[in-house]
């Protein structure tokens, strides 16, 4: 019965096992040969000794090659050396899938992120994807536990919407018309009541709205799916396709907002560490120096909380010179947000109160009626990791609010009668795990994978 690399432990040493894999490198000193085999669930795979007294050890040789796949049979037992603690003793090796090294482009070298991205379907062999794609698994795997052990409901928002939860209207149009030539009204405009549904629809860009309806009724829910930008903004921060994590909490405020918001990201982190030691090991050695001491900088460190307002007359006091000038009512660029996380404060922040007009129209206006209850996370050397805000529960304000930005309230009464219907005081937040595995430096990749507004790519930057 074949057992996983990653599942062996002390109390499999001197049986007899049998491991699957694909083989990393081989080295044939004669008498027997060295082979690491690697099947994913680890970074560092598994040393297999395999002797040439074993029955057909030379026909089986020639066709171990990098690349191939294999089936290991024999003892598991200390290794001698110093960078394993097992190495498995090899009875039978049987070679499952031939590889071709005359094109196999996967060498025992280093291999650019360009080159690695021509070759889509054999990069997750390697060991920086390998390590970025178990990460992302233990970020996603920690999410749930996290909102699961505090009672939330998981739920699946629409992934085709004719709602735009942020009103900018950067949608994927979503349309079973013919695009050559759509059916048009007597006023030449696309007549999309003979469309689909019936009228214009999106991929969705957030499952916040669908999602406060639930927690209007079931106090605590979160969403993760599937979430999409059609913004053409070409820089590795934005993705065109991205799984949000949007938790929507009943009966709570902006500080039980930003006390989830930290807890979340603390135990998110912790967990990450703790599960994948070898592959932050790995970023830490050949990615970025010190990325583990930073975000056990983030999961040690009480989360810094101040007003936009304080904020900004910090950066207005700060000798450094940023590029983008500094005054009340702009919305900080990510050298701000660095400076007050990295140079300032030198752990994370959480700002909160935000000037209404840079901020989206449900959020709750405050007691000064020029900010709203927002917040946002921001880290050293990433900026904002997570955003979220106290939602508007008074009608007669997201009413007044919707007017002002011209939103069509038709399109939205039935959010707006949430706060008709026994209507309560709730709060959320969003954070983007991001499917890019462009990895600059490492802990900006760790943010790549697990930050809020990630939002579309550029052609370098797309997943293929």
């Amino acid at each position: 019965m074949r057992i996983k690399i990653k599942q062996l432990t002390t109390q499999d040493l001197d049986k007899s096992i049998t491991i699957k894999g694909w083989v990393r490198s081989i080295r044939d000193q004669k008498a027997f040969s060295f082979i690491v085999v690697n099947d994913g669930s680890n970074y560092a795979g598994l040393q297999v000794v395999y002797d040439a007294n074993c029955p057909g050890y030379e026909e089986t040789l020639k066709n171990i090659t990098n690349g191939a796949s294999i089936a290991v049979t024999g003892t598991l037992v200390k290794s001698p050396g110093k960078e394993q603690a097992f190495e498995l003793k090899a009875t039978t090796i049987e070679v499952i899938g031939l590889c071709d090294q005359e094109t196999y482009p996967l060498q025992k070298k280093q291999h650019t992120f360009e080159f690695l991205r021509t070759i889509a379907h054999l990069r997750p062999r390697t060991n920086t994807i390998g390590a970025v794609a178990r990460v992302r698994n233990a970020l996603s795997y920690a999410t749930h536990k996290f909102f699961q052990e505090r009672g939330f409901l998981y739920l699946h928002t629409p992934i085709v919407t004719g709602s735009d939860c942020e009103g900018a209207g950067q949608m994927f149009n979503v349309t079973t018309l013919d695009v050559k030539n759509p059916a048009k009204t007597p006023q030449g405009a696309i007549d999309y009541s003979q469309d689909f549904f019936g009228k214009p629809t999106y991929l969705t860009v957030s499952g916040q709205l669908e999602g406060e309806t639930y927690a209007c009724a079931l106090s605590d829910i979160y969403t993760f799916g599937p979430t999409f930008r059609a913004e053409n903004s070409n820089t590795a921060r934005h993705l065109a396709e991205f799984w949000m994590i949007e938790p929507e909490m009943a009966f709570a405020d902006l500080h039980d907002n930003m006390e989830c918001a930290e807890n979340y990201l603390k135990y998110a982190l912790r967990y990450t560490l703790e599960t994948c030691a070898q592959d932050m090991k790995f970023f830490d050695d050949y990615i970025s120096k010190g990325v583990i001491a930073k975000i056990e900088h983030v999961v040690n460190s009480p989360f810094q909380r101040l007003t936009y307002t304080e904020a900004i007359e910090i950066l207005k006091k700060a000798t450094k010179k940023f590029e983008y000038p500094v005054e009340w009512g702009i919305d900080l660029q990510s050298e701000h947000e660095r400076y007050l996380a990295e140079e300032h404060f030198k752990k994370p922040v959480i700002l909160h109160n935000y000037p209404q007009q840079i901020k989206a129209f449900y959020m709750r206006l405050n007691p000064d009626n020029k900010t709203v209850a927002a917040m946002d996370v921001l880290v050293p050397a990433i900026g904002e990791i997570i955003g979220g805000s106290q939602r508007e529960e008074r009608l007669d304000l997201l009413e007044k609010r919707m007017d002002e930005l011209k939103l069509p309230k038709q399109d939205y009464w039935w959010y707006l009668e949430l706060r008709k219907f026994g209507g309560v005081p709730h709060a959320g937040l969003v954070l983007g795990l991001s499917a890019s595995y462009c990895l600059q430096q490492a802990w900006k990749t760790f943010a790549m994978l697990f930050r809020s507004h990630a939002i579309q790519s550029t052609q370098s930057f797309r997943l293929s």
